[in-house]
């Protein structure tokens, strides 16, 4: 196995019956973890006990959208149809209410409010991230009484965007949430960001997407300041000895990742 330092940009190395998961110090108030796929094939109801065993846990089937839903809506759904509704992010408002996604090369996005103690988790592909559902979740914290200043926002371990290639077209529709401008220039405009998130490719047509810096630079964009928000140093496609990746195996096997409301 890979050796990785416990200590890493404010992102903590954990132990559950012996399986390794990650913690960030941003959101060292509430219990939390990004687990990796020694934690396979553990259900969220089996991990929470890691973090809480009195938590409940919520989660949706996730379709790489930007629907975010409550732990009543999930609920309710479940009541009428006995499976899981559709969705990519979850708010919970309750003490004790637990919410989970999962992900292979996605971006598991765990985000805090200080001073309410309300969570939500959100599975933010390239889809889910074009479609804004970060901020999606983050608007739906502030309708619930959140203040943008008192947000704490972990990004998770996903590939990152030094091996992610994708068609110039994903990426002019990813690009389109964070820059105005024409269709043609998008790429262009892209580029001049500062830590751009996107890099040239060898290949016609193709690019290098950073989905993660494109949901930093969304939340930016909110008024979150850098320091309220912490990335995972850490590629699922180039670490393989902790990460399930997709675009590297094309299995569907998934790591999970939950906190728990205060």
């Amino acid at each position: 196995m890979v050796e990785i330092n416990n200590i890493n940009s404010g992102w903590q190395w954990q132990q559950w019956q012996g399986l390794p998961y990650l913690t960030c110090d941003l959101l060292a108030p509430w219990q939390h973890g990004f687990f990796t796929q020694q934690c396979y094939p553990h259900t969220p109801e089996q991990l929470v006990t890691a973090l809480d065993t009195e938590a409940t846990v919520y989660r949706a089937k996730q379709v790489h959208g930007n629907i975010v839903l409550t732990p009543e809506e999930i609920s309710s759904t479940i009541d009428q149809s006995s499976s899981f509704p559709e969705a990519d992010g979850i708010l919970v408002k309750g003490n004790k209410q637990s919410p989970w996604v999962a992900s292979a090369d996605c971006n598991p996005v765990l985000i805090a409010d200080m001073k309410t103690g309300k969570v939500a988790a959100v599975h933010a592909g390239w889809r889910g991230t074009a479609k804004k559902i970060v901020q999606r979740a983050i608007a739906l914290l502030q309708n619930h009484g959140s203040t943008i200043s008192d947000l704490r926002i972990a990004m998770g371990p996903a590939i990152s965007g030094e091996v992610y290639q994708v068609s110039e077209t994903v990426a002019v529709e990813v690009g389109k949430s964070i820059v105005s401008s024409t269709e043609s220039d998008i790429l262009q405009a892209l580029f001049q960001l500062p830590d751009s998130p996107i890099l040239e490719d060898s290949h016609p047509g193709r690019v290098r997407l950073d989905v993660r810096r494109v949901n930093g630079i969304q939340m930016q964009q909110l008024g979150i300041k850098e320091s309220q928000i912490s990335i995972a140093p850490y590629c699922t496609y180039q670490q393989p000895d902790y990460f399930f990746s997709y675009r590297r195996t094309k299995e569907k096997k998934v790591q999970w990742s939950g906190i728990v409301s205060r």
